[in-house]
């Protein structure tokens, strides 16, 4: 119910470009950068200046740290030759515990062109990647579309990857839609105060729980096609936290129950201290096997089932 075939999959941002509305759709969100509310912090700053202003201290180009073909990401996007990942700078979360905390919190990388981004892209389609991997794309959207506009004439084709925390505004995912393939968000905090005090977002459960219907909208249940690989629809990471902080059962339970009992999920164990976590009183250790055993479990109590098997 979830296959289909290699051939049956086209990437619909491509009747997008050829229909103009991907042009369209660029030219909005450039204009955005002037007074930005792209993202849920609505910080108003002025980004077309090569200077890096507002909360993710990113400006008019997009900031990438790295691109290579990953092969640790879930079995369904990283298949046999790899998930062609983008990691993009900076960050519109500060996530205390953050393990890229020197690309995300200190700024690691250089910034690029549209034109230098598209090749990125078209690198790795050539070096045989299954999809196109944009990780931490929410600040850079309109330098995501801008690229593609540019990538796609030249013979980009592969499934687009939106790799987000989670804190994404729906005005702005609307403009991506038919653009994205593969949604893939973080679902992370479900308590207001936990949210504000890892990542400084106190409105991150309400935000992210209104991101993730509208992506699910957009794309539906995640397609995976004969070959084992993701196609189109949406994939929800869940990073189990020490003493429950997480918030897990409530946050399973809403993706059961409010987006669909067929939802991809990843139920994630790689906790550690990394970043400031050391900070906080509850961080500072890695998550324990039981811990992890729970949240699955409260998952498959929920209703759940379609897990990444790792």
């Amino acid at each position: 119910m979830h296959r289909v075939t290699p051939a049956e999959f086209t990437p619909s941002y491509i009747e997008l470009w050829k229909s103009g509305e991907l042009s369209r759709r660029a030219e909005i969100l450039r204009d955005a950068l002037t007074s930005c509310t792209l993202c849920p912090r609505g910080c108003g700053a002025d980004r077309t200046q090569s200077v890096a202003k507002g909360f993710c201290r990113t400006g008019r180009q997009a900031i990438v740290s790295s691109y290579f073909p990953h092969h640790g990401e879930e079995r369904c996007l990283r298949g046999w030759a790899g998930s062609g990942t983008i990691f993009f700078s900076q960050c519109n979360l500060r996530c205390i515990f953050c393990q890229n905390y020197e690309i995300s919190h200190l700024g690691e990388g250089r910034p690029v062109s549209a034109k230098e981004l598209a090749e990125m892209m078209l690198t790795l389609q050539r070096r045989g990647c299954h999809n196109i991997n944009f990780v931490t794309p929410s600040h850079v959207v309109a330098q995501i579309v801008e690229a593609l506009e540019i990538a796609i004439p030249c013979g980009l084709h592969l499934p687009l990857v939106y790799n987000t925390g989670g804190y994404d505004s729906v005005p702005t995912l609307q403009l991506l839609e038919g653009i994205i393939d593969i949604y893939m968000p973080d679902i992370k905090f479900d308590d207001p105060e936990v949210a504000r005090s890892l990542a400084h977002a106190p409105d991150y459960p309400q935000v992210v729980r209104e991101a993730i219907r509208e992506m699910h909208r957009q794309v539906g249940d995640l397609v995976i096609n004969d070959q084992g690989l993701a196609q189109r629809g949406l994939l929800v990471r869940h990073l189990v936290m020490p003493n429950g902080l997480a918030g897990t059962r409530s946050l399973m339970r809403f993706l059961a129950q409010e987006i669909s009992r067929d939802t991809f999920v990843n139920i994630m164990p790689q906790y550690r201290p990394e970043g400031k976590a050391y900070t906080h009183p509850q961080l500072g250790r890695p998550i324990t096997w039981q811990e992890y055993r729970d949240a699955v479990a409260m998952a498959r109590q929920e209703g759940l089932w379609r897990f990444d098997k790792e």
